[in-house]
């Protein structure tokens, strides 16, 4: 069981899951995985309507437009190597997440082998369409993508049901911070998917990634 810990608007997190997937492609018949999506909010602050991309990354890392598009340059190139692909214009504005992590709960627990498909239409609609993450009709879409059951996300989306149990995910001490790192147990990997997941070469990406997954997989 691989638990990735992650937030739907992080560029990085999508270039992660890409490397991740490659890489258990690689070792596909040496390791048997099972991916389950945890929350993680980068931003769990962000106001109603978001806030203009550039402006907000100014502000927390204190970027200027030239390094913004220079970063953006560098995470399209991941994304290509690992078959996802960015707007090569950015995404305009950022949003809250919250709803998109209740919808993500609730697929893990009713449908669990369709919550990947979830999470990758999210994935692709907040870095590759720029869309309005906080919308409900973008949310509905994705669930639609995804196969999952459009009137029960509608439902879940115009009330606060899953809302104390994705809180509860977010505490600290509860799931793993974003960070490009990974820890183990002897029955569990969690991958923290941020800033540091970076994808190497295609030939050796794979087995040099995930040697601790064979360790973790032969002690159970």
């Amino acid at each position: 069981k691989i638990d990735f810990v992650s937030d739907v608007s992080c560029p990085w997190c999508a270039v992660g899951l890409g490397a991740l997937e490659e890489a258990l492609q690689t070792l596909q018949g040496d390791v048997s995985a099972e991916l389950h999506f945890q929350p993680f909010e980068l931003n769990p602050q962000m106001p109603a309507g978001g806030q203009d991309i550039g402006e907000h990354l100014a502000q927390k890392y204190g970027s200027t437009p030239e390094q913004q598009a220079q970063i953006r340059d560098t995470i399209r190139q991941r994304g290509a190597e690992v078959g996802f692909s960015f707007n090569p214009a950015g995404r305009g504005r950022i949003y809250n997440t919250f709803d998109a992590h209740r919808l993500l709960h609730w697929a893990g627990l009713e449908t669990p082998s369709q919550q990947p498909a979830l999470k990758k239409a999210l994935l692709v609609a907040c870095h590759t369409q720029g869309q309005n993450m906080e919308s409900h009709e973008v949310l509905l879409a994705a669930v639609a993508q995804a196969g999952l059951d459009v009137a029960r996300a509608r439902a879940i989306l115009a009330s606060d049901e899953f809302a104390p149990e994705v809180r509860e995910r977010l505490q600290p001490g509860h799931s793993f911070g974003a960070g490009g790192h990974h820890q183990r147990s002897a029955s569990d990997l969690r991958w923290s998917a941020g800033h540091g997941v970076r994808a190497g070469p295609a030939p050796d990406r794979g087995p040099a990634r995930l040697k601790g997954l064979r360790r973790a997989s032969s002690s159970r």
